[in-house]
């Protein structure tokens, strides 16, 4: 097809898709976070994200810690796939599954290693701490309303 002058060419269907589908990512792509060598993801692997601020304030709260991950912004854990299953994670937490880490120029770096070979953080009490330092009550002790 050729263009006609003064109209805007004709785009295809598949043209039109990509467009769409390319105009909601970010200009970085999504990194996974990295499992250490020698330690092994049988549940698969999520993290849940925080500020770095509140992230220094969970760390001596947890009785055990996984792998955690930190940059600039945000402290990472993880914890075994589909930990946010009937878990309504407290703002400012992130929840990404597949431990994505969106919009980042770089991976976090490893800031606390287990010993062992399994990298989780135990959930329920990481979202507790989460839950006491945010303000949040449990998403299972909320009132429920009819």
């Amino acid at each position: 097809m050729s263009a006609v002058p003064g109209r805007s060419p004709v785009l295809g269907l598949d043209t039109l898709v990509r467009l769409r589908r390319d105009r909601g990512r970010s200009a970085t792509a999504p990194r996974r976070l990295a499992v250490p060598e020698g330690m092994t993801t049988p549940l698969g692997c999520d993290a849940v994200a925080l500020p770095a601020a509140l992230g220094a304030q969970v760390m001596p709260r947890l009785p055990r810690v996984g792998c955690v991950y930190a940059d600039e912004t945000h402290w990472w854990w993880l914890v075994p796939s589909d930990s946010d299953y009937a878990l309504e994670w407290p703002a400012p937490a992130h929840y990404a599954t597949g431990a994505l880490v969106p919009d980042s120029p770089h991976a976090p770096d490893l800031i606390h290693r287990p010993d062992g070979t399994l990298p989780y953080t135990p959930p329920i009490p990481l979202y507790l701490t989460v839950c006491r330092l945010t303000g949040t009550a449990p998403a299972w002790s909320r009132p429920i309303s009819a």
